[in-house]
């Protein structure tokens, strides 16, 4: 490995190792408050059980190769677009909190769509460059149907958050493989413009927003979350109260091993960690993109270029959720926040990019 490599795979562990330290800071915190039936470290070593086996389908998608797994794109899209079938079927999909997100293996449970938010770019980038004609619009909007089929599915789930991320990821690959403006701007211009005029007329929509900018206003209900994270990271700081001192953990922050874990770091850590924290997802950021604009190969440039795009804008959702700068959605921070699925999705990634910079000297242009 070159040393860009090298710096991105430490970036990922040091922010994995954080990870685990506030998913058993904030879980130990929760069983012993409410004193639940489970051992105090339960959440971390299923932490580290997935990312045993996160390592180990890792070393497969090294040893198979970025090139056999991008020919393969349509098959694993397929696969994962049954898994997303299955998830509402009773018995095998569980349903938690009203959504059809999971499978359900043992006392262990899967999200299809973590994968699908990763499959669906990769298999419109293979399926672009392995076009030797021109692309006429009726076989972009074919791709585009094809493509709709685990969208649509994610979004009946329902999980609006994934499928606004997997639609913003194709909107930088349109630009990045310069498609028409008329096939997808235009449309996307008017869809805008219609449903933002009929949602202005709807009451739950203009509720949604108030509750965005005051959350004091429904603390009791989805103002709640928002409200006790922007406590926690405000009574952080500059410096933090300490590692284990965090007060918000203790049944003020609901589920604060996952999408609000970034609050208790700000808490414990302050300020000054929480610029670390962006520091290292910069990094990231910087390291990935250079490695794309290294590599001769197109297909690999735009793979490692919008792998790293999702993997930030993840990040800055997440963080600018717990911050209020953005409404409260369900995203997880990559590599940091507690969550088996995209822990999993997250490592095949990384080590995907890992395998185009390693061979991107010997790529030809494509």
């Amino acid at each position: 490995m070159d040393r860009k490599s090298l710096l991105l795979l430490l970036c990922v562990l040091v922010l994995f190792v954080l990870g685990l330290s506030m998913v058993f800071n904030t879980t130990s915190a929760e069983v012993l408050d409410r004193a639940l039936a489970k051992s105090t470290h339960h959440a971390v070593l299923k932490q580290i059980l997935y990312a045993i086996l996160a390592l180990i389908l890792a070393a497969g998608v090294w040893f198979v190769g970025f090139d056999q797994i991008l020919r393969l794109s349509g098959f694993f899209l397929t696969c994962v677009t049954v898994l997303l079938v299955l998830v509402f079927i009773p018995g095998i999909g569980m349903c938690l909190n009203g959504a059809h997100r999971w499978l359900g293996i043992g006392g262990y449970s899967f999200q299809p769509s973590e994968l699908a938010k990763y499959l669906i770019p990769l298999h419109y980038i293979f399926a672009i460059t392995s076009r030797k004609e021109p692309l006429l619009l009726k076989d972009f909007l074919k791709l585009l149907a094809k493509l709709s089929i685990p969208m649509g599915l994610i979004l009946i789930e329902p999980d609006n958050g994934t499928v606004a991320i997997i639609l913003s990821s194709l909107l930088v690959l349109f630009l990045l493989t310069k498609i028409r403006w008329l096939y997808w701007g235009l449309p996307l211009l008017v869809i805008l413009v219609v449903g933002v005029a009929a949602a202005s007329q709807m009451p739950h929509v203009s509720n949604r927003i108030q509750i965005y900018l005051h959350p004091e206003m429904d603390l009791q209900g989805k103002g709640h979350q928002p409200h006790q994270a922007k406590i926690a990271a405000g009574s952080g700081g500059a410096f933090g109260r300490g590692l284990g001192e965090s007060l918000q953990k203790l049944n003020y922050l609901p589920e604060a091993r996952s999408d609000y874990i970034a609050a208790i770091f700000a808490e414990e850590f302050g300020f000054i960690g929480i610029c670390g924290l962006v520091v290292l997802y910069t990094l990231i950021g910087y390291l990935g993109f250079s490695i794309a604009a290294e590599t001769d190969n197109l297909p690999a440039f735009y793979t490692v270029a919008i792998f790293t795009f999702l993997i930030c804008f993840q990040a800055f959702l997440n963080l600018g959720v717990v911050s209020g700068l953005l409404p409260s959605k369900g995203t997880n921070l990559p590599f940091f926040s507690h969550g088996s699925s995209s822990l999993l999705a997250n490592f095949i990634v990384i080590c995907m990019i890992l395998n185009i910079a390693n061979k991107k000297n010997n790529y030809v242009i494509t």
